[in-house]
């Protein structure tokens, strides 16, 4: 188990996703502190611009004009600034979106590490289940075999009819199909396993439980008896979340309708010439900086924010409804997996004690077909029904192990931190 949910591809993903909500709650708390940009611009002005001045400002004739270049060909101009958000709605209720987005993943990650645990659960069972079939498959095999080759020396002496054999034949070509298949869905199931583990599907694993001890650690009628807490159910955790996520939407589209407040500082050195001298220890340059404050006032959207407001609130009101929706479901659910998993208790009591006795049906037709009493069709309809209840037994160890571990994901148990 503790493998699986270190390997499990599904496991790794959602450790992921928590890991990537705290790298977002980060972004979005620094958006509102201090921020500092710089930037280097050069121009070459491969032609240069040409203002013309009236002549007599330079001693000419009136009526004309003299072209004057005004700027150098070349300029630089370094510049760093400092921003501030100083106040923004939005932003606050980004902060409070994104704790909540962080329990979100957090949740989400205990809810995938709920269902890697159930997947192993039943694979494992799965696995013993395939093995155990096949086992029996393979004893039923042989038995019937070995009656065959023996109804068949006594149809040689003339003591039994060729229909006593041709039945034994039909039996036993249908659990040579059975078991050829037992057999590939033994492999498949491993397979299964292996990929709910992280398991590269070439790698050998052995399994060392089987399945009826697997099936006694998981008989527990006293779990019946606990309590469903909502608020510890990870499926309400996710709807509470999401509700809550909707509430600050709403509140989001609120928060626009405020004004928005941010402060600047501006520091920035300049020089020019002629020439690509910007380098030289001798050039000057000329120094500037300027502080400033900027307020953002919404005064009117046609009403488009009240739109998205109104909207929102429908959407929070939906997800409220959901939410009611998954308690009573989830509730629901509780009751039907406390009447599974005792059902399953006592199907598997029940199968138990009814493999018993087809068997010493089958042993007793058995021994009456050898002894001429009973008929081939007799003998056939005793081992038709206990390999039914051979398949009745196993699914029923099967049942209480999946109904057992159905609760105890419904109730989030183990907790995962």
């Amino acid at each position: 188990m503790d493998y699986g949910l270190e390997n499990n591809y599904q496991a790794i993903n959602a450790q992921r996703e928590v890991a990537k909500a705290l790298k977002q709650k980060w972004e979005t708390t620094a958006t509102g502190l201090p921020q500092i940009n710089g930037s280097v611009d050069y121009t070459n002005q491969l032609k240069q611009p040409v203002t013309p001045l009236p002549g007599e400002v330079v001693g000419g004739q009136p009526g004309t004009f003299v072209p004057v270049v005004f700027a150098p060909k070349q300029s630089m101009n370094l510049t760093a600034t400092l921003s501030q958000l100083i106040f923004d709605g939005s932003y606050l209720v980004a902060l409070e979106a994104s704790k909540t987005f962080l329990d979100y993943s957090k949740n989400a990650d205990n809810k995938t590490k709920l269902e890697v645990r159930k997947g192993i659960i039943n694979a494992y069972g799965g696995v013993l289940l395939a093995q155990e079939n096949v086992a029996i498959l393979t004893r039923n095999r042989d038995n019937l075999d070995s009656n065959l080759k023996e109804t068949q020396e006594i149809f040689k002496n003339g003591l039994t009819e060729e229909e006593s054999v041709e039945q034994l034949q039909i039996t036993l070509a249908q659990i040579e199909n059975q078991l050829a298949n037992a057999r590939r869905q033994a492999d498949i199931a491993m397979d299964m396993l292996k990929l709910s583990l992280g398991i590269d599907l070439s790698e050998q694993i052995s399994l060392t439980d089987d399945l009826e001890s697997l099936t006694k650690q998981h008989l527990d009628p006293s779990i019946t008896q606990s309590s469903l807490t909502l608020e510890e159910n990870v499926d309400y955790q996710i709807a509470l979340n999401f509700s809550e996520q909707r509430r600050l939407e709403w509140k989001l589209e609120r928060a626009k309708s405020l004004p928005t407040v941010s402060g600047f500082v501006n520091y920035g050195t300049q020089t020019f010439d002629d020439e690509f001298v910007f380098f030289n220890s001798d050039q000057p340059w000329f120094q500037q900086s300027v502080a400033g404050v900027s307020i953002q006032v919404p005064i009117f959207s046609s009403f488009g924010r009240k739109a998205a407001q109104d909207r929102t609130k429908i959407a929070w009101e939906q997800a409220l409804t959901d939410l009611e929706r998954t308690e009573q479901e989830l509730n629901l659910n509780y009751q039907t997996a406390v009447n599974n998993y005792q059902l399953a208790i006592d199907t598997y009591q029940t199968t138990k004690d009814n493999l018993s006795l087809a068997e010493r049906i089958e042993n007793k037709n058995s021994v009456k077909f050898k002894e001429g009493i009973a008929t081939s069709f007799e003998l056939r309809q005793a081992q038709t029904q206990l390999y039914s209840t051979q398949s009745e037994y196993l699914n029923s160890m099967y049942r209480v192990i999946q109904e057992k571990v159905n609760i105890e994901t419904l109730l989030n148990t183990p907790k995962f931190k």
